[in-house]
């Protein structure tokens, strides 16, 4: 689009002086630091980064290796003991003074989140802002929700995605710290480290036992994972990943919370209010659909089809995607935008190529959105970024038929009856979300109810949710304690003897405090 450009002071250059100006004591000129042992050190070697946004060269995680980790994992054991050892009184002071701090730079921690990762304006802003409200909320019920318990026997170690950093990762270790535990992190490898630096070290300055190490997987997992240290592990990602690391627990007995994806299914059975279910489709697109939360298949009565299209196809093709930062007058605000870029360019080709084996294995291409309709600027790099598709009865030998997608690729499955719609929603073993669009109560409670997904919307969409809502999955989609409010809280701490911890554990059964 001619005449669009960076706005001005929302460059990564000028970003990245802002986080520096923030934090100096995390960020070098060339490199951001890691954070163990009470200081911040210039130890790994920095990876090559590239924004998805637009190829501006960004920092990169510094990378250390497993000796490292054990070493940061053993001084983070010392600061956990010294730290439950406080009182709750001054954990709290503490961790409010954090989020003091996070909403005082919420602006920088947002744009971050932009330059890193992707993600429109209006998002990176509600991701820091959930995140300070979220843990807001915890102080204020905290107290009744630590009587009885005391903290675990060592730190929690966070192992999480690229895509929330602020309001699931970040929240959650100071959640952890109000519970009384010192909080371990590894930075994803894929974006969000210079968000989450920044907001470790501004928690880190008001006195929360907070470790931050960047590395890879293969290495740094044995020890965030198994490390004798560790006195509960906290994963949100993929299948693959997640299957290793509840393989690693297995023999441990050792706390545990695996998020993992699922392909969340949405529901449309003998139902007709089609200009609400066309506003709700809009939705699904927020942030490309790369969250765990999102929508990728919709699984419709074939009778009902032409009239689900004359609803999709106008929500898909309102959906505005581009250059987060691109305005036409220094004096615009940041665009008002769905989504921007996938997470990398990697991401984008791999995504089109699955979408084109689909096709040439028989689906049919309901809807493809051009690059030309993403709002960029002229000559701009734009190999991140990808446009809407729809797409007909995928053949079960594509990715796309039973694996989320992670990014603005719908499927639909058209059935004949209630067993084939329950068949086609559990697809993929197990979800976090899923939503049935029926206009009859009765029989939407009676489907919702056979739906292998946690929580299932009627006539509505369900999200993660957070403060007092529980949260987890079912089948291959969670390992572990479920979440959310007063058990988010019992996760990361020791009750009573005999306690039981509820969650989807491996074995499907609750596990008694005195084995976990």
């Amino acid at each position: 689009m001619s005449g669009l450009r960076v706005k001005p002071g929302t460059e990564w250059d000028a970003l990245y002086r802002r986080c520096r100006d923030a934090a100096p004591e995390a960020f070098a000129a060339d490199r951001a630091r890691n954070r163990w042992g009470g200081s911040w050190r210039t130890d790994g070697e920095p990876r090559p980064a590239h924004s998805p946004v637009d190829g501006t060269e960004i920092a990169g995680p510094p990378l250390v290796g497993a000796a490292v980790a054990e070493s940061a994992v053993r001084a983070a054991a010392d600061e956990h003991r010294a730290w439950r050892e406080v009182g709750l009184p001054e954990r709290k002071a503490r961790v409010r003074a954090a989020v003091q701090a996070w909403r005082q730079h919420r602006d920088t921690l947002a744009l971050a989140l932009v330059w890193e990762i992707g993600k429109p304006w209006r998002l990176a802003c509600q991701d820091v802002d959930r995140a300070v409200s979220g843990v807001e909320w915890y102080l204020e019920e905290i107290d009744a929700m630590l009587e009885g318990r005391a903290p675990l026997d060592g730190p929690v170690s966070n192992i999480a995605s690229w895509n929330y950093p602020m309001s699931v990762l970040a929240h959650a270790m100071c959640v952890q710290a109000l519970a009384g535990n010192a909080a371990v992190a590894k930075t994803p490898t894929d974006g969000g480290l210079v968000c989450l630096t920044l907001a470790v070290a501004l928690a880190v300055r008001e006195g929360l036992p907070f470790t931050l190490v960047s590395g890879g997987g293969r290495e740094l997992s044995p020890v965030l994972v198994r490390g004798p240290e560790i006195g509960c592990v906290s994963f949100v990602g993929g299948r693959d990943t997640g299957g290793q690391v509840a393989t690693d627990l297995a023999d441990l007995g050792r706390r545990h919370i695996l998020e993992q994806e699922g392909l969340n299914c949405w529901g449309v059975w003998e139902f007709g209010d089609w200009e609400t279910l066309s506003g709700q489709i809009r939705k699904t697109f927020d942030y490309a659909k790369q969250r765990c939360t999102a929508y990728p298949r919709f699984v419709v009565q074939r009778e009902l089809f032409d009239r689900f299209l004359a609803a999709y196809l106008p929500a898909v093709s309102s959906v505005r995607f581009g250059h987060p930062l691109a305005v036409a007058d220094p004096g615009d605000d940041l665009p008002e935008l769905d989504f921007g870029p996938l997470i990398g360019a990697a991401k984008a080709k791999d995504l089109a190529a699955q979408v084109d084996e689909a096709v040439a294995g028989g689906a049919v291409p309901i809807h493809r959105g051009s690059p030309s309709d993403a709002r960029l600027i002229p000559g701009q790099n734009a190999d991140a970024y990808a446009a809407p598709v729809a797409l007909l009865e995928p053949p079960r030998s594509s990715p796309l038929f039973h694996a989320e997608p992670f990014g603005p690729v719908d499927t639909f499955v058209l059935v004949d009856t209630e067993a084939e719609l329950l068949a086609a929603m559990n697809a993929s073993n197990g979800a976090l979300v899923s939503t049935i669009s029926c206009d009859d109560p009765d029989t939407a409670r009676r489907l919702a109810a056979e739906v292998r997904a946690f929580k299932v919307g009627i006539n509505a969409l369900r999200s993660r949710g957070d403060r007092e809502e529980l949260f987890g999955g079912w089948g291959a989609s969670w390992r572990g304690a479920f979440v959310g409010g007063r058990l988010l809280v019992h996760a990361v701490t020791r009750g009573p003897q005999g306690e039981r911890v509820p969650g989807n554990f491996p074995d499907y059964t609750l596990i008694p405090e005195g084995h976990t």
